[in-house]
C-alpha cells in the first residue's frame, strides 16, 4: 500500500521520522517500514533509524527536500480505525448488515461484539424471518442481546431440520378432512370436512379436546387465533366462536350453541373456500368470485372485493390481502378496497393455494398443474408483483402451501408432501427495512 507525502499532513508518532531516497520514493513512503502498535487504532513507522542501504536496496542517495517533507509530524493525519466512530454512526453502519454479515463484525474486537450483539436489528431479523416469537418476548428494558440469542437458536433450528419428520396419525372424523388449522400458541389444531364437525385437537398429545355439533354443511375452512375461531361452508355461511375467559383450551365447541360465544353471518352467495383472521378483521373468499372483509368485533361487511374467477385462497398483511382467483393472482388495498396488482394466468389451470411470509413481501401460489411459482411484492412508485422462481416438484394439483423461513411445504393431490429451501433465492431483505425507516 502506497500514500502520498503531503506536506500539512501529520501522524502521531513517537520520535521516529522516514528518509525517502531521490529516484523512487518522490514523495511516497516503503510500507515495509509502518508497523501496528498494540493500539489498533493508530499506526507507526519503525522506530529506528533505518540505514540507506535498508531503506533502498538500489543504493539511492538521500534528498534534502525529500527529507524535508517527510518530517515525522507531516506524514498522516491521525491515522483511525471505525471503532473511533461515535456509536451511534457505527450503529448505522451496522444496521446495513445482514445477520452473517453482523456475525463477522462482533468478532472484530470487543467494542464491536457489543456494538453488534446488542444491536436491536436483531429483532427485526426474527421478526422478518418467523414474525413475532410464539414464547414470550424480552422484557421492556431488558438487553436486546436475548433477541440475537432468539435468532441464532431458531437458525440453527431451521438448518439443522433437513426434512426430518415422524408421523402421527389423528382419528375421529367420519368422512374426509378437507381443512386444517393449526394455533401454534396454545398448541392446538382445528379440523373439519365432509362431517360437518370441526374438531380441536391437542398438538403434542394427538387427542381429541372437543367437537361441535354438525354445522350443516361441508366446512372448507378454517381460521384460528387466541380469540376467535371461524369455520366456513358451502352453505356460504360463517360459523364462529369467541374465545371464553378461563378456559384452557379456549373455546367451547360443545352443543348446544351459547348465544354469548357463537355466531353466524352470511352474505357470500357460493361456498366459503378460504378464512383468514387478522387483529381487527375477517377474511372470507368464494366461489360467488368474491373476498369479503369483515370487523370482527361489529361482525359488519366492510369491503367486497370482486375477482373474475373463483377466489380459491388468500392472506391478508396490514393493510393488504392477495389472493388467488381461476389462474390469477391479486394484491388489495383492503383500506379502500381497490385493487393495487394483478399478475394473470400465473398457472395453467387453476391456482389453489397462497402462502405469503411474514413481511408479506413474498407470496408462493400452488396451481392445477403441478407447479409452484415465488413472487416478490416491490413498493417503488407503483405496486409490483415480480415473479422470482418457479418449481415443478409434484405431478398432481397443487392445493395447499405452508412457508416458515427458510422452508416452502406443498401438498399434493399425487398424495406427496414437498419441502423446498428458499434461503439462496432470498436477496438482501435489509433495503426493505432501510426504505421503510426512511419513509417513517
Amino acid at each position: 500500500m502506497e500514500f502520498e507525502c503531503q506536506r500539512g499532513t501529520k501522524i502521531d508518532l513517537k520520535d521516529c521520522s522516514i528518509d525517502c531516497v531521490d529516484y523512487h520514493c518522490k514523495g511516497k513512503a516503503d510500507p515495509s517500514f509502518i508497523k501496528p502498535l498494540k493500539n489498533p487504532k493508530s499506526f507507526t513507522f519503525d522506530e529506528k533509524r533505518k540505514s540507506l542501504s535498508r531503506l533502498d536496496g538500489k543504493g539511492g542517495s538521500l534528498s534534502s527536500k525529500c527529507e524535508e517533507s517527510l518530517d515525522v509530524n507531516e506524514v498522516l493525519l491521525d491515522c483511525r480505525s471505525i471503532a473511533d466512530l461515535p456509536a451511534a454512526l457505527i450503529s448505522e453502519i451496522l444496521n446495513c448488515l445482514e445477520p452473517k454479515e453482523l456475525g463477522v463484525v462482533s468478532c472484530v474486537n470487543t467494542l464491536l461484539y457489543h456494538l453488534a450483539s446488542d444491536h436491536h436489528v436483531w429483532k427485526e431479523f426474527y421478526c422478518e424471518r418467523w414474525g413475532q416469537p410464539i414464547l414470550l418476548a424480552p422484557p421492556l428494558g431488558a438487553d436486546e442481546k436475548s433477541w440475537k440469542e432468539l435468532f441464532v437458536k431458531r437458525e440453527f433450528r431451521s438448518k439443522t431440520f433437513m426434512g426430518r419428520y415422524s408421523i402421527d396419525t389423528l382419528y375421529g372424523h367420519t368422512e374426509a378432512v378437507r381443512t386444517v388449522s393449526i394455533l401454534s400458541l396454545k398448541k392446538l389444531v382445528f379440523t373439519s370436512g365432509y362431517d360437518q364437525i370441526v374438531r380441536m385437537w391437542d398438538m403434542e398429545e394427538g387427542l381429541s379436546i372437543a367437537s361441535s355439533g354438525p354445522l350443516g354443511c361441508t366446512i372448507r375452512a378454517v381460521a384460528a387465533d387466541s380469540r376467535l375461531l371461524i369455520a366456513g361452508g358451502t352453505d356460504g355461511f360463517i360459523h364462529g366462536w369467541r374465545a371464553e375467559d378461563g378456559n384452557p383450551h379456549l373455546f367451547d365447541l360443545r352443543p348446544p350453541q351459547n348465544q354469548n360465544t357463537e355466531f353466524r353471518v352470511w352474505e357470500h352467495e357460493g361456498p366459503i373456500t378460504c378464512l383468514a383472521l387478522d387483529l381487527n378483521k375477517m377474511y372470507s373468499g368464494s366461489w360467488d368470485m368474491s373476498i369479503r372483509v369483515w370487523d370482527r368485533s361489529s361482525l359488519e361487511c366492510l369491503k367486497v372485493l370482486m375477482h373474475n374467477d373463483w377466489v380459491w385462497s388468500l392472506a391478508p398483511h396490514d393493510t393488504t390481502v392477495a389472493s388467488v382467483a381461476g389462474s390469477d393472482i391479486y394484491v388489495w388495498d383492503t383500506n379502500i378496497g381497490s385493487k393495487l396488482a394483478n399478475v394473470t394466468n400465473v398457472h395453467a389451470g387453476n391456482s389453489f393455494s397462497l402462502a405469503r411470509s411474514h413481511t408479506g413481501k413474498l407470496l408462493f401460489t400452488g396451481g392445477e398443474d403441478g407447479a409452484i411459482h415465488m413472487f416478490e411484492i416491490v413498493r417503488n412508485v407503483k405496486f409490483h408483483v415480480r415473479r422470482v422462481a418457479m418449481w415443478i416438484p409434484h405431478s398432481g394439483a397443487v392445493y395447499s402451501l405452508a412457508f416458515e423461513f427458510p422452508w416452502l411445504v406443498s401438498a399434493s393431490s399425487d398424495g406427496k408432501l414437498s419441502l423446498i429451501d428458499v434461503r439462496k433465492l432470498l436477496r438482501t431483505n435489509r433495503s426493505y427495512v432501510m426504505e421503510n425507516k426512511k419513509k417513517i
